[in-house]
């Protein structure tokens, strides 16, 4: 049963190839043009659409096949959204977001998002750290089975916290000072995981990303099987341009 319609995303210009795609609950995908603005949707079967993997996965399945197509520019919109009918979409996106449409359009016009995530094993850099570091090393080794006070044992914490962010720091500096030239904008998120160290998304031209890729590829030789990079050339851009409905 039709409940609505279901909206993926918002593009600037009108779409006049089919489009051929399955969304959630199997639907398909169509475009609407609603006062220039073109909306990314399909029949809503469901009121509201639970965050399962299989349904997040659809929704960007969706945006990133329409992008292949050859539709680059895109507002993702978050994921759930369903709204009643067309003059829904008018009265709660367009007139209230008009402007942040643009402007947002303007700044993503032959811009792509890419995203890099670092990982690292925290025991070997802290094996690695005090190899490189004797005296933190020794003074470590001669708190060794002793009995320590309180402030001795945060102490030598602190100081080997101190030393591992510092290492952690000076990866960081290399993958900013070799990619970040290349990005219009760049946003740095917390790290997902205890391992990961570095996550980022950039915003660079379309074109250049095989450049970035190329750079991205150097760094991880340099670095070798110290680090695990987690390179994605291809999303949504929802880093830098999720309109988020109210």
């Amino acid at each position: 049963m039709n409940t609505g319609l279901y909206l993926y995303g918002i593009f600037p210009e009108s779409i006049s190839a089919p489009i051929e795609l399955k969304g959630l609950d199997g639907q398909s995908v169509q475009s609407q043009l609603v006062d220039g603005f073109t909306f990314l949707y399909s029949d809503a079967c469901q009121e509201k659409y639970l965050a399962s993997r299989r349904n997040l996965l659809t929704h960007e399945k969706v945006l990133e096949q329409t992008m292949h197509l050859g539709f680059h520019t895109l507002l993702p919109l978050q994921f759930g959204l369903v709204v009643k009918d067309w003059e829904a979409i008018n009265t709660q996106l367009i007139q209230p977001y008009k402007e942040q449409l643009r402007d947002l359009f303007q700044k993503l016009a032959g811009q792509r998002e890419v995203s890099i995530k670092i990982l690292w094993d925290t025991k070997s850099e802290l094996q690695a750290m005090m190899e490189s570091n004797p005296d933190l090393k020794q003074q470590r080794d001669n708190m060794e089975g002793k009995k320590l006070s309180m402030e001795e044992v945060i102490g030598i914490g602190q100081l080997i916290e101190s030393n591992l962010l510092t290492r952690k720091e000076n990866v960081i500096q290399v993958f900013c000072n070799e990619l970040n030239p290349l990005a219009k904008e760049v946003v740095e998120s917390e790290p997902m995981m205890e391992e990961m160290i570095y996550n980022a998304a950039f915003l660079i031209p379309w074109e250049s990303e095989s450049a970035f890729s190329d750079r991205v590829e150097a760094i991880d030789q340099k670095f070798g099987d110290r680090l695990r990079i987690r390179y994605n050339n291809f999303t949504a851009p929802y880093t830098f341009a999720q309109l988020a409905a109210s």
